[in-house]
């Protein structure tokens, strides 16, 4: 590794001498944005300024996409397991650095310690995977189709590629996208969520030091809208990668789609966690308390909706072990060890949620079970675990992503019929069901609309070497992230027809 230039901590300060103005990270330099809004990036826990973030214009991203465009063809030419070794030596640098990592990701999006850490391992996990690249990216050939006649299949890169990543994975989603792109031989720009961009921050700093990554391989561009939409107009631009709700993943995807680019455009989720008669509670309450409460909810995985299948005495036994247990579990800041449920990203979220709640209330599609309003803190930020019946299975808090430590509980009399309310979401991200019997579980496999699918396992994420294969509204293209998907995504097929 080449010695780490001037950290990005140290950073202009703000105008006044408060908090730090992030940087954008372009050929392989820390360039300073002038002359465009700051937004405040606040520590969800304290609802303190921790830095500012500039919302760079259409012509910071075209300043990218230079710098990418000038590095293409050399990084192009570098042999695939020389991309593979770059790609090791930042997996490296984000193992030795992993800790410190983690913890930027709770000051900044307020996860807890436990939860960033698993955060960061994810992230470092696809870079294991991106290694693999010399043997991902073999193609075909078929031999003597005509007389002195062969065939042959090759990949190749598309080019300068971007991704567009939520807050919620500050870390491990960049990491989704990043090395296997740069493996494949492109060159990328990332655009972070401007709601807690120093994670990423962090990483492009790692990568400034990884003499193996040549200057404008990879690229930093902090921005909200403006630099979404000079992502999705650039004619240099190739590929975007994105991850967010629905109705933006829909707009990444047809604005992409208008400006000739492929895209994968991850979007929302409402998941819902099936628990048939004979679940095993030991391994399904805790499994529940995870997923529903994990992050404060805010995971595309997370399980929103309960289904509890069966007569109504073991209904209610499962309801009140869910109930007592998520009373137990502890509310406050990310950095403190014993805490399970930590703030939203903001006081609107918190708002979002609460208003969702108080509407189901008051129109008579839910009944309160556990109550969580009452814990707050001084950002705005923190709600205790929340639970509810539904009466309206198509009522807001059973239906609609609303991202936050709410959890909506469905009663139904069979597995068809909780298959039945399953599939009539619009998503398909991810379901789960908790059973002892394998043909309830296979009958939920077979028949479940959803792409990530848990037997007895609360948070269904699949490792990198798979892809994050959501259904429905939850993705707007045909490639996913991570696994062969990736690399199907980034690059493209050239097939070759020779006579000799």
């Amino acid at each position: 590794m080449k010695p780490v230039a001037e950290s990005p901590v140290a950073s202009r300060q703000s105008q006044g001498g408060g908090a730090r103005v992030l940087r954008n990270y372009v050929g392989g330099e820390w360039v300073d944005v002038d002359g465009v809004e700051l937004l405040d990036d606040i520590n969800p826990a304290t609802g303190e300024v921790a830095a500012q973030v500039p919302l760079s214009s259409a012509a910071h991203v075209d300043a990218a996409v230079r710098a990418a465009q000038e590095a293409f063809p050399a990084w192009r030419a570098t042999p695939p397991q020389k991309r593979a070794r770059a790609v090791m030596a930042l997996r490296e640098a984000l193992w030795e650095r992993q800790e410190e990592i983690a913890r930027l990701v709770t000051e900044d999006m307020g996860k807890t310690l436990a939860d960033a850490r698993g955060e960061v391992l994810r992230g470092i996990e696809s870079t294991e995977a991106a290694t693999a690249i010399p043997h991902l990216l073999k193609g075909e050939n078929l031999e003597g189709v005509a007389n002195g006649v062969d065939v042959e299949l090759v990949r190749q890169p598309v080019g300068v590629v971007a991704a567009i990543t939520p807050f919620n994975f500050p870390a491990m989603i960049p990491l989704w996208f990043l090395p296997f792109a740069i493996a494949c031989g492109n060159t990328f720009i990332l655009k972070p969520s401007e709601r807690d961009p120093r994670p990423a921050e962090l990483i492009f700093e790692l990568i400034d030091g990884i003499d193996a990554i040549p200057a404008g391989v990879c690229n930093l561009v902090h921005g909200a809208h403006d630099a979404v939409n000079g992502i999705l107009d650039h004619p240099g631009i190739e590929a975007v990668s994105f991850v967010g709700q629905a109705s933006t993943a829909r707009y990444v995807a047809e604005r992409s789609a208008a400006n000739g680019k492929r895209c994968q455009a991850l979007g929302g989720a409402k998941n819902s966690l099936v628990v048939m008669p004979d679940a095993d509670l030991d391994v399904t309450v805790p499994a529940i308390m995870s997923s529903s409460f994990g992050a404060a909810g805010q995971r595309c995985l997370a399980g929103s909706v309960v289904v509890l299948v069966g007569d109504r005495e073991r209904q209610d036994e499962v309801l009140a072990a869910i109930r007592d247990a998520a009373a137990e579990l502890e509310a406050g800041a990310g950095d403190k060890e014993d805490v399970e449920v930590c703030p939203l990203v903001g006081p609107e979220a918190r708002d979002r949620v609460t208003g969702a709640l108080e509407r189901a209330l008051a129109d008579g599609t839910a009944e309160l079970v556990l109550d969580g309003r009452s814990t707050a803190n001084e950002a705005g930020t923190l709600l205790g675990p929340t639970i509810v019946e539904v009466s309206d299975r198509e009522s807001e808090v059973a239906r609609e992503e609303l991202f936050g430590p709410l959890l909506a509980v469905v009663r139904v009399s069979d597995l068809d019929e909780a298959l039945e309310f399953v599939n009539g979401s619009r998503y398909g991200n991810a379901g789960s069901i908790f059973t002892t019997s394998g043909e309830a579980a296979r009958r939920y496999r077979f028949g479940v609309e959803a792409g990530m699918i848990g037997v007895n396992v609360g948070v269904a994420a699949p490792v990198a070497w798979f892809p994050f294969s959501g259904w429905k509204d939850s993705i707007d293209g045909d490639l996913h992230a991570n696994g062969n998907d990736a690399v199907e995504f980034y690059t493209r097929k050239k097939v070759v027809t020779s006579r000799w």
